[in-house]
């Protein structure tokens, strides 16, 4: 059996829910275990998140190309008052695929890009010392995914691809 999704939203924080949910409802006709599920939808939610604020710089607020408060610890974009920030309009594509129990997670944007992949996924290093992020979110995607691949191009985006072997409910097995 094989099945696949695509889905484009705007990097906004909030929608780091929406993506832990779209790929939690894609899964459920497999029957997956809590654990499973747990885990993928941490990993989506990190690469998601990486996206967000890595990719893009959004952490001044939530509604794309609105002026928002800035968050105390942000070093948003500065405008006639610097209590202000803009919110990049950037978008986060998430496509999944599941064939033969394999699930195939992108999650993929247009963003600054990374300098040096291999030093990003260093457990502990950030680029966002001043936002206290803890530098574990790779670390955590390799984890609870079974492969982790990261492409990266400095202007151009990231690429995150992830794969994890999803059990497979017995009532599935019996459809077959």
């Amino acid at each position: 059996m094989k099945n696949e999704m695509e889905i484009e939203f705007d990097a906004l924080s909030y929608n780091e829910s929406f993506a832990r949910i779209s790929v939690a409802a894609f899964l459920s006709p497999l029957n997956p275990t809590l654990e499973e599920l747990a885990d993928i939808k941490t990993a989506v939610s990190e690469a998601v998140t990486n996206a967000i604020i890595h990719g893009y710089g959004n952490l001044c607020g939530y509604e794309t190309g609105c002026r928002q408060i800035r968050h105390p610890k942000a070093h948003c974009e500065e405008t006639d008052d610097s209590k202000w920030g803009t919110v990049h309009p950037g978008k986060v594509k998430l496509h999944c695929m599941v064939e033969d129990g394999i699930l195939s997670v992108d999650v993929m944007d247009e963003g600054v890009g990374i300098e040096n992949v291999e030093q990003a996924m260093e457990p502990l290093f950030t680029t966002k010392p001043e936002l206290e992020r803890s530098g574990m979110g790779f670390a955590f995607m390799e984890a609870f995914m079974d492969d982790l691949e990261v492409e990266s191009t400095p202007g151009r985006g990231t690429k995150v691809h992830m794969k994890r072997k999803v059990s497979v409910g017995s009532w599935i097995d019996s459809e077959e």
